[in-house]
């Protein structure tokens, strides 16, 4: 098996190929390929393909200076385990590099690969969450 690890410059991303990803792993599906087109004009990605397959898939969002969060590192199902996940990881903090600060989420079961990647866990920060598509009940807080 042969994969290689792009920029979506050196090799553009499709929509359509990267929801194929987010069904195989079973996230997003209540996205839609306009949506993801939109997401992917904007963002720095990197794809790992296998001849003409899109088998990996990581994206960032930045400011372009001081600060980047990793967002969607996703791999194809039957290519998990590889080590195509720590290529996407290191081709994207290559292109983040001038960044000052980059940060993830990730569930606690990932905190290991990403600590072997360079990040630090930090208990020192609570995420939280708004979901738009949620009605906000009052607004007298």
């Amino acid at each position: 098996m042969s994969v290689e690890i792009k920029t979506s410059t050196d090799r553009p991303i499709k929509a359509i190929e990267l929801m194929r990803l987010y069904r195989d792993v079973g996230w997003w599906e209540n996205r839609n390929e306009h949506d993801i087109e939109q997401m992917l004009k904007r963002e720095i990605t990197v794809g790992a393909w296998e001849d003409d397959v899109l088998v990996g898939f990581a994206r960032s969002i930045s400011d372009g200076k001081f600060r980047a969060y990793v967002e969607d590192v996703v791999i194809q199902t039957e290519y998990q385990k590889l080590g195509i996940g720590k290529k996407l990881i290191l081709q994207l903090l290559k292109e983040l590099s001038h960044i000052d600060v980059i940060s993830l989420f990730c569930e606690a079961d990932l905190i290991p690969f990403y600590e072997k990647n360079q990040f630090k866990f930090s208990n020192s920060q609570v995420v939280m969450h708004r979901n738009a598509s949620l009605t906000v009940m009052g607004n007298n807080e």
